[in-house]
């Protein structure tokens, strides 16, 4: 970020569809096509090197009395910045003259437009220095190369190369695009210091290590700055549907990347309070965010209520992972605001959302009431006053939800997905129901308590590990026996990998071991099948022998909540619950130990490098912690 590029695995951009190199939302070139001796070269293999860098090869055979061996070999990188290295390798035993030829164009669109279909022509060229020039109202681009060319033709976006190749010869060629003026992308993955510890995995199943290496390339390229404050960095939603900020999504993603350090939950927070809204009125204290789609039964959500809940609950778990006590005293004036703007809101009740008006809906109360408890924990380890207010709601809502939220059936029982303002409940199982298993981490690694008691945890366990809701790829987003049911609906039955990932983790805290290793095992699963960079979603499709998931069209790929969900899935196991302020950290890991023997090293707790061991008996060893660091029962 803030550049991306895309294309097919034949390595050509041909200018349709999505195709082309792209920066700040706008297409800067939508064709390259290369074509060797009047042919376009075999394509043999693509494969991305890292999160911004791809590489794809092809072969040529020049001429038809050469035999069945491709004399010429040609090798093309693309890095996202907008650089393209072609290199041609001479497999022949005589010496070759090839013409070389690339054909450039663009429209220039946003990326808007580009998804919808409404680009328009390519617009007219001009040849410009070693290269080509294109010009509209938004801006200027501008493809330079190297070498120059021999011959290039504007009216066809054409460069040409007369090329000499010995036995055994190479030649290579650079082509750089960008806005007129502009330098190459200062991209924050590609700084000095990195924002991301860089973790490792290691142990019996080799999909764990591959997981955890494309989970933080991914969130490290991910990253952007403040425009106003280059120093604080926070994640962008995801490429390429939503490459700027989604506050919600950020302080999720943040939250579960907490084992690779504070830095980007101390960013993300300060950048929000820079935008929270103060000042009086009932939505004084929130963090702005828009209306987001809630799937068949539910009317749009609003992603600001979610991120106002999650703002104080990332302060709280960012300060027991090691966040600076300065930082934390900075940032608690706006944790403040959301708090009082929960309970302002909730009026001694459960809190719609969207506020004012809206439904009560199960995961906005299971948010809520965590940021709650989290949030009078910090206030009272701080001196602050509005704990015990903070708590009598949590407290309150806790016997209210277990009344209004519990739809009972001849099966158990399920959570409602929200009530009604006439207090109906939407009785449909959604994988929503998840978060209210995620309770948050107090002091001395203890849990918050959760808005149900053990029979109904145990209820929604047995639910969200049965065949309705576990697809066999991760848990759907509603259960495939519930009306309106549609295995791609992003909130209708896909799976999203961010419940899923909240759902292992919040089973296994539970000791619903059986469940949580079922769904932990689909989604590694189905990252397999999509080399381990795991869109946000995919479609709720029952798993069958020898299939695979089906990619979801409108979704992020990567996206920061599906990157940080898979450091998630995999710290979940070692069950790491730090408290840096009291200088301990607990283990509680899964005892099943799903994936057999598993290290994870170069993690971060209270500051310094944290390294964990899960023996294949369920057993957790620290290997390596900061100094004075203890382990606590």
């Amino acid at each position: 970020m803030p550049a991306l590029a895309i294309s097919t695995d034949q390595g050509q951009l041909t200018g349709r569809g999505l195709e082309g190199f792209y920066r700040a939302g706008r297409r800067l070139l939508s064709r390259c096509q290369l074509r060797v001796a009047g042919r376009e070269p075999i394509a043999v293999q693509a494969r991305m090197l890292s999160a911004d860098c791809a590489r794809f090869v092809a072969t040529l055979r020049p001429s038809a009395d050469g035999g069945p061996d491709p004399d010429v070999i040609v090798e093309r990188t693309r890095y996202a910045d907008g650089t393209e290295r072609i290199i041609l390798r001479s497999a022949a035993g005589r010496h070759l003259r090839l013409p070389v030829e690339v054909s450039l164009g663009t429209d220039l669109a946003e990326l808007a437009a580009v998804a919808s279909g409404n680009t328009g022509p390519e617009l007219p060229a001009s040849v410009h220095d070693s290269g080509m020039r294109w010009s509209s109202p938004p801006g200027t681009c501008v493809v330079s190369a190297h070498p120059g060319p021999a011959d290039a033709l504007a009216s066809a976006g054409l460069l040409r190369w007369e090329v000499e190749l010995p036995p055994g010869g190479t030649w290579s060629l650079e082509l750089r695009v960008r806005p007129e003026g502009a330098g190459p992308v200062r991209a924050v993955g590609h700084g000095a210091s990195r924002s991301l510890a860089t973790a490792r995995a290691a142990g019996d199943d080799p999909r764990a290590r591959t997981l955890l290496d494309r989970s933080v390339e991914d969130l490290q390229a991910l990253l952007l700055r403040d425009p106003e404050h280059p120093t604080d960095v926070h994640l962008a939603a995801g490429a390429p549907w939503r490459c700027g900020l989604a506050p919600a999504e950020a302080l999720a993603a943040a939250r579960m990347a907490l084992p690779l350090g504070t830095r980007i939950a101390a960013g993300t927070l300060r950048m929000l309070a820079r935008r929270q809204l103060v000042g009086k009125g009932p939505r004084a204290g929130m963090i702005p965010g828009p209306l987001r789609n809630a799937g068949p039964h539910l009317p749009p959500g609003c992603t600001g209520v979610e991120a106002t809940l999650l703002f104080p609950v990332l302060l709280a778990e960012a300060w027991r992972w090691g966040l600076p006590a300065q930082e934390t005293e900075e940032l608690l004036p706006a944790a403040e605001r959301c708090l009082r703007w929960l309970l302002a809101a909730a009026d001694g009740g459960p809190l719609p959302d969207p506020y004012p008006g809206g439904p009560a809906r199960c995961e906005t109360q299971a948010h809520a009431h965590r940021a709650a408890l989290l949030g009078a924990d910090l206030l009272d380890a701080h001196s602050r006053p509005g704990g015990a207010d903070l708590r009598h709601w949590a407290e309150r809502l806790r016997g209210s939800f277990r009344e209004d939220f519990w739809v009972e059936d001849r099966t158990g029982g399920r959570p409602a997905a929200a009530c009604l303002a006439d207090g109906r409940p939407v009785s449909h199982l959604t994988g929503g129901a998840a978060h209210l298993l995620d309770t948050g981490l107090l002091g001395s690694g203890v849990l918050a308590p959760g808005l149900l008691d053990k029979v109904r945890t145990e209820q929604l366990a047995r639910l969200l590990g049965g065949p309705a809701m576990d697809s066999g790829w991760g848990l759907r987003s509603l259960g495939a026996k519930e009306a309106a049911y549609n295995p791609f609906g992003h909130r209708g039955g896909a799976v999203r990998v961010h419940e899923t990932a909240v759902a292992v983790a919040g089973l296994a805290a539970a000791g619903y071991e059986k469940e949580a290793s079922a769904l932990l095992r689909g989604a590694l699963a189905a990252a397999e099948t999509f080399d381990c960079r795991l869109p946000e979603m995919y479609a709720g499709e029952q798993r069958t022998e020898g299939g695979a998931p089906l990619p979801h069209p409108a979704a992020c790929r990567p996206a920061a909540t599906a990157a940080a969900a898979g450091v998630l899935l995999l710290t979940s196991l070692a069950g790491i619950r730090p408290d840096a302020p009291s200088g301990t950290v607990t283990l509680s890991p899964v005892r099943s130990a799903p994936l057999g023997e598993l290290g994870l090293t170069a993690l971060r707790v209270a500051g310094a490098p944290f390294s964990v061991r899960v023996s294949r008996l369920g057993l957790a060893m620290v290997e390596e912690a900061a100094e004075g660091l203890q382990l606590g029962v």
